[in-house]
């Protein structure tokens, strides 16, 4: 018989965490609070506040680690973006690729993934799923969590032997874990908001459903202090995302302030939207905050641990919210197999060494790690909203992209990482060659985010130091001994 895991949360981290689990051989149940989201009266909530999902390297590989077959299924649903699309306040236009290899980022709804990571959740025979059930309280120590049931009001108790927090950035887990550790905790609002907006399909020739977008990028419209982003959907639509300051926000708060500012700023964005499509918009999708959130250590003895957005919330522009989410899940599926921790069952009242180490370990070694996506993640705002149109940056990227070619001739991708190992975290502790911080972030998860930050630190200070000039130089003679291979005699 198998040992009780309790996961609060039935979001993508949630059941990823729960099929991980299950697999290893636990008997899983997942306590949500929202009703079913694959409930047609679920969409409507979904769609007002979300913001479309970039899925890229980190989340697919925590995915195929866990349910390769299941990460391949989704892997049919996104519409890669291969760059950015710079729209600038002229209507110019300006592709930036992510990678010179033509890896990508992914484009997916939110409510699709979170819908088929539970179903294949749900496939598995030892896992249930509880709607509208919202913890109350949980006793770490008696292994005892409450919980309420919005359908009848009534409040019951269930045991548990691990109990998973990953129910978001406001966590009932993470507060209850608040009394029993001493938890450093740092939650921020930054003073800037979002709204969600939408670009629908439009008619080719045939009357058949289009892009008015090219849906291979993501479209920014970078103005300095705020900007709007557009992610491609599978029906031919786009999702905008609209950024801006709280206190400009505060200034439109009527749709005859609204419109005039939105077309001053984006015109060519409200061509698509169209003018009604804005204002309803404007007026029914609600104004949601920006929180970043940073908390140590993560879990409790042999008893609880937070994953997700409970753990290490961050504001979505590096893209790697659900990336990093996913990558909780592997990292600690890896260290409870090098752990060797057992879910069979055991006394109720016995301590488990093994399973409280590999707990500690997770801990430990993956609390630098969120500090530096959460950071990088805060940081990149600025590059999208305004550095993305500036001289200096195009030269900086032009740069670092000519010193990644130079010194890592032989690409690596997901494809040739091939899947990690049990037991396995970051394969690639120190890697070779100049590689771009993006590419490292975005495209190699065999490096963690730590490791990355680090990397591009000292290449960054490499960079200052042989200066502007320096590198102009060095970009001249990089492609002069590129043109001389190019048309060099073969023997």
């Amino acid at each position: 018989m198998s040992r009780k895991l309790v996961i609060v949360g039935a979001g993508p981290v949630g059941c990823l965490a729960a099929i991980s689990l299950a697999k290893m051989g636990w008997s899983v149940e997942i306590y949500e609070t929202r009703p079913d989201i694959r409930l047609p009266s679920s969409q409507a909530a979904i769609q007002q506040r979300s913001i479309n999902l970039a899925i890229s390297s980190r989340g697919i590989a925590a995915m195929q680690a866990i349910d390769s077959a299941a990460a391949s299924r989704f892997l049919d649903n996104v519409i890669p973006m291969r760059g950015r699309m710079i729209h600038d306040s002229d209507g110019n236009l300006d592709s930036q690729p992510y990678d010179r290899n033509g890896q990508c980022i992914n484009s997916i709804d939110r409510a699709l993934l979170n819908q088929g990571l539970l179903d294949e959740a749900l496939a598995v025979k030892s896992v249930r799923v509880f709607f509208q059930h919202r913890a109350v309280f949980i006793d770490f120590d008696g292994r005892v969590i409450s919980v309420l049931d919005a359908s009848t009001g009534k409040e019951r108790e269930t045991g548990f032997d691990l109990c998973i927090g990953a129910d978001g950035s406001y966590s009932i887990v993470r507060r209850q874990l608040m009394r029993v550790v001493r938890m450093d905790f740092q939650q921020e609002y930054i003073p800037h908001e979002y709204v969600e907006l939408r670009i629908p399909a439009g008619r080719d020739d045939r009357k058949n459903s289009t892009f008015l977008l090219d849906p291979n990028h993501l479209h920014i419209w970078p103005r300095h202090s705020f900007m709007l982003i557009a992610l491609p959907n599978k029906d031919k639509s786009f999702t905008c995302t609209l950024f801006a300051p709280t206190i400009e926000f505060e200034k439109l708060t009527h749709h005859d302030q609204f419109l005039p500012w939105f077309r001053a700023h984006f015109p060519d964005a409200l061509e698509l939207i169209g003018t009604e499509g804005l204002l309803n918009s404007f007026q029914q999708n609600p104004r949601n905050p920006l929180i970043s959130i940073k908390a140590n250590p993560y879990h409790y003895r042999d008893r609880a641990i937070i994953l997700g957005d409970a753990a290490h919330a961050m504001v979505p522009f590096y893209g790697q919210g659900l990336n990093c989410g996913l990558e909780d899940v592997r990292i600690l599926t890896a260290l409870l197999h090098e752990g060797g921790v057992d879910p069979t069952v055991r006394d109720s009242e016995a301590f488990d060494l093994r399973l409280a180490r590999a707990l500690s370990r997770y801990s430990e070694s993956r609390h630098e790690d969120l500090i530096a996506i959460n950071d990088l993640a805060m940081n990149n705002y600025v590059e999208m909203r305004h550095s993305v149109t500036t001289p200096t940056h195009k030269l900086r990227r032009m740069v670092d992209n000519l010193l990644f070619s130079l010194t890592s001739r032989t690409p690596v991708t997901l494809g040739s990482l091939g899947a990690f190992p049990l037991g396995i975290t970051f394969p690639s502790e120190t890697p070779r060659g100049w590689l771009p911080l993006y590419t490292m972030v975005t495209f190699r998860p065999d490096i963690s985010y730590s490791t990355a930050k680090r990397k591009a630190a000292e290449q960054r200070r490499v960079m200052t130091n042989v200066g502007i000039v320096g590198s102009v130089a060095l970009l001249i003679a990089g492609a002069s001994m590129g043109w001389m291979a190019l048309f060099s005699p073969k023997s």
